[in-house]
């Protein structure tokens, strides 16, 4: 292996390296805190919400005493909401069990929620110094180009020859420093259109020497994205004055757990005409009960998840009077003028933003 690579990611690095505030710091915390939430987000989007999350909850503690509600509206838009749930229990484990203190040991992070390989290494190396290789979707884009690796990188055993790599290229080497600049070098020179002509590793290159950038990485291909099709029913009626709308909490194992939206019926295929849908609605007493009106559909709205495609559409209800008590556990009737306190998926706060009712 090539042993004048190391020093000149560690060059580079030094010379070029983004002011990025977790780097400012060894603080556990802030380092877990930042892997969290750059997990499949970009750094340019991830750094505003870390900014929120520091400013709001500035240490493990406040954030293990935070509300679920306030923890999800905070996260609302960056999506995989299991994260979220992961941070507030990690956070609760580590300030109720662990006294504040994170720990030092790789194996032990691990076992907490939310917490595997790639961040566990993240927190030992850049908090503690300890010499773990820390592979992402950059580092393996890197590293299969300089030395041609064509094994998937989305395999458990392209994961443990790259990680390998690393470790070799690790060796003797300051650990924080090493993976951030290899973190870096991926996110900024060997991008998926890679900067060759500027690169300083081009001579160690193996890929950019036979002029095969753009056969690494390797991946298996994806399964076959499934679709699914949602229609909202948007009940709503003027509480006191005030336009009022209601939402119910999404708690089963599914997509936004955890999140607020409307009732709706959710399937795999669609409907020729969107109002035969009203025949499928297991609640349809409500509408005859209620001498409620139905408003025009709207527009189809598509969110693509990773593996799942959903469009969606909206059929307002204006009921002329309050939906029966026995629905108060199931749902809840919100004022238009504290609705953006309540998380929702991107996909239904993009209606409710076209529509006017959220701000």
């Amino acid at each position: 292996m090539n042993s004048e690579i190391s020093p000149i990611l560690l060059q580079w690095y030094n010379q070029n390296k983004r002011p990025l505030p977790w780097r400012l710091s060894r603080d556990p915390y802030k380092i877990w805190l930042s892997e969290i939430i750059l997990q499949q987000t970009r750094v340019q989007q991830g750094l505003a919400y870390y900014q929120r999350f520091i400013s709001r909850y500035p240490d493990v503690f406040q954030l293990a005493a935070a509300s679920e509600n306030e923890v999800y509206k905070l996260w609302q838009g960056l999506g995989y909401y299991n994260r979220a749930n992961n941070l507030m229990k990690c956070a609760q484990i580590v300030a109720n069990d662990l006294h504040g203190i994170f720990p030092d040991e790789f194996s032990t992070l691990k076992k907490l929620p939310g917490i595997g390989d790639y961040t566990a290494a993240a927190i030992v190396s850049l908090a503690f110094k300890k010499p773990h290789p820390v592979v992402d979707g950059n580092v393996f884009r890197v590293l299969s180009r300089l030395f041609c690796v064509d094994t998937p990188i989305n395999t458990s055993r392209g994961k443990k020859i790259f990680t390998e790599i690393a470790r070799q290229l690790l060796a003797n080497h300051p650990p924080d420093l090493f993976n951030q600049a290899l973190m870096e070098f991926g996110a900024l020179v060997c991008t998926p259109r890679p900067l060759c002509e500027t690169c300083p590793l081009q001579q160690a290159c193996y890929a950019y020497q036979n002029h095969q950038q753009n056969q690494f990485p390797v991946k298996r291909p994806k399964s076959i994205r499934g679709k699914r099709y949602i229609f909202y029913f948007v009940f709503q009626i003027h509480d006191q004055g005030i336009p009022a709308f209601y939402l119910k909490k999404r708690t089963r194992q599914d997509i936004w757990k955890n999140l607020y939206d409307f009732p709706a019926v959710e399937q795999s295929t669609p409907f020729s005409d969107p109002m035969d849908v009203l025949g499928h609605f297991p609640h349809q007493e409500w509408i005859a009960m209620h001498n409620a009106s139905i408003g025009k559909v709207s527009k189809t709205y598509v969110h693509q998840l990773t593996h799942l495609k959903i469009e969606a559409l909206f059929i307002p209800v204006f009921l002329n009077s309050k939906l029966p008590p026995d629905t108060k556990n199931s749902l809840l009737l919100i004022h238009q003028n504290i609705l953006n306190k309540y998380p929702v998926s991107r996909l239904v706060a993009k209606y409710l933003t076209d529509q006017k009712i959220i701000h």
